[in-house]
């Protein structure tokens, strides 16, 4: 067993509590991985102190020079690439061809990012005023506070991370606590491809006492979120009370709608990965199957026979198509839904149990479950279960499956699975949500286009493709007078 340690001011340290927390895989709890530093206020409070040293240095470095070291984060992520996904799943239980496209995400975004160090472009406009230049140009805003989930320990991190060292900020990243190793493992990368060690500090610790600490600290003017729309609210009373730049990144509810012209076997395979891959653990998991009635009975037939094929088991085993959920407390939750459901008139067709054997009763599995007769406005097709669970419902056309669709607190990602051109333009355009795909699951981000949602999934914000830069900079507006005289905009500007 490793004891491992917070990294602050440029020191890999133990946390002034003293006190540590244990990191054990979801697919065999006897799998005792490491313990982490279960870190305080005071440990937050040191690492703000170093952050700020360190963006005095790096936000004077040039961005290009910035971007350089983001291209060596991506190619030592290219190298370690194996050992991290495996590192990954070993502690938070997706399948290795998973966790090898997590790792495949952060190194896409640092090369974009490094990209990125040559393009941080203000604008020149002509002035109203003769021998008068207008400008603007963006500049660093300071310490970066990144409060990250589980589910994507590698991806989601330099989705934040990135954007806010290429802009010049230092940043202060607090991992979930059930994926701490992985957010050490990137830490490591950081400072081997030479990011001045102030520049990063690592705080391990619980929400409540370390996030928390990060959220209410005056001296980081910048907070990026990714959780829980509940969590999301408390974070943003509190900057909205400081007035800080706040990023969420919250909760969805996502629906694949599929018309009865739909290439069915796409549509098959969509909603299988789109609802079981990550175990359902993923913010964008098609956790709704909304079917045009002249083919729901035999496609949801067709959905169930295959989810039952799906093998459950550890992700580093050949085979395996479900890994684990990440906790006890989750398992719980989706068993609990299973319940609501049954108690709102809705049936389980497939699943809806813990799995037996010796194997899988190690760790926090349960089976990949459809509740079928379901209707809007139950519990199990408006709340975010968070689990390897589907909730089908029946349409008679598509404004009907648009309009159920719309009807949930989230707007985070939607599909539709249609032949029509013209329906699938409508949808584009009526679908209330961030993110659309036509003719492909609710899953499927790709790091050089923004990613985020509408009404409770987020604030506005987005993370991901060039969007990013923008909340990571501040625009800065700088006129050049060389006219010699003093002249005033608005009132000088016609000659008379």
């Amino acid at each position: 067993m490793t004891t491992f340690e917070n990294f602050i001011a440029g020191a890999w340290v133990a946390p002034e509590t003293g006190d540590y927390f244990e990191n054990r895989n979801p697919a065999d709890w006897n799998d005792l991985i490491g313990t982490f530093p279960r870190s305080g206020a005071s440990d937050l409070a040191k690492a703000v102190a170093s952050a700020r040293r360190g963006f005095a240095q790096w936000s004077k470095t040039p961005a290009p020079a910035r971007g350089q070291v983001l291209q060596r984060v991506g190619q030592l992520l290219v190298e370690r690439k194996e050992d991290i996904a495996r590192a990954m799943t070993r502690e938070m239980g997706k399948v290795l061809a998973e966790t090898r496209g997590d790792v495949q995400e952060g190194i896409d975004t640092a090369f974009y990012a490094a990209t990125e160090g040559r393009r941080l472009f203000g604008r020149v406009v002509p002035s109203e005023l003769r021998n008068k230049w207008a400008m603007s140009y963006r500049r660093p805003i300071g310490v970066a506070g990144l409060i990250t989930p589980f589910n994507f320990p590698l991806a989601i991190p330099t989705w934040k991370m990135f954007p806010a060292l290429l802009c010049g900020n230092a940043v202060i990243f607090k991992p979930a606590e059930d994926v701490p190793l992985t957010g050490h493992l990137l830490v490591e990368v950081l400072l081997e491809a030479g990011l001045p060690p102030e520049v990063v500090q690592l705080v391990h610790g619980q929400g409540s006492v370390v996030g928390r600490a990060l959220v209410e600290h005056p001296d980081v003017p910048v907070i990026s979120f990714t959780g829980s729309t509940e969590t999301g609210a408390r974070i943003g009373e509190t900057c909205g009370r400081m007035h800080k730049r706040l990023s969420l990144e919250m909760g969805g509810k996502n629906a694949m709608l599929v018309m009865d012209d739909a290439d069915l076997d796409l549509a098959l395979d969509g909603v299988v990965w789109g609802a079981f891959g990550t175990t359902g653990q993923r913010c964008t998991a098609t956790s709704r199957l909304i079917l045009h009635e002249k083919i729901h009975d035999r496609f949801l037939q067709r959905v169930a026979d295959r989810v039952q094929q799906l093998r459950l088991g550890p992700g580093l085993e050949e085979g395996t198509d479900v890994g684990p959920l990440i906790h006890e407390e989750a398992r719980e939750k989706v068993d609990e839904y299973v319940g609501i459901a049954k108690g709102e008139g809705a049936v389980v067709a497939i699943g809806g149990s813990v799995p037996g054997g010796a194997k899988l009763e190690r760790g926090w599995f349960y089976t990949p479950t459809i509740f079928a007769g379901v209707k809007p406005g139950m519990r199990v097709e408006q709340e975010e279960i968070f689990g390897p669970a589907l909730a089908v419902l029946k349409a008679k056309d598509l404004a009907e499956a648009i309009r159920i669709n719309n009807d949930v607190q989230y707007g985070l990602s939607s599909s539709l699975y249609t032949r029509d051109v013209n329906g699938a333009f409508r949808a584009m355009a009526d679908l209330d949500t961030g993110i659309t795909y036509i003719n492909a699951p609710t899953i499927g981000a790709e790091a050089h286009l923004p990613f985020g949602g509408v009404k409770q999934t987020g604030n506005g914000h987005r993370e991901g493709g060039w969007e990013v830069y923008d909340f990571y900079s501040e625009t800065k507006v700088v006129y050049v007078d060389y006219s010699g005289k003093l002249q005033r905009a608005q009132i000088d500007t016609y000659e008379s």
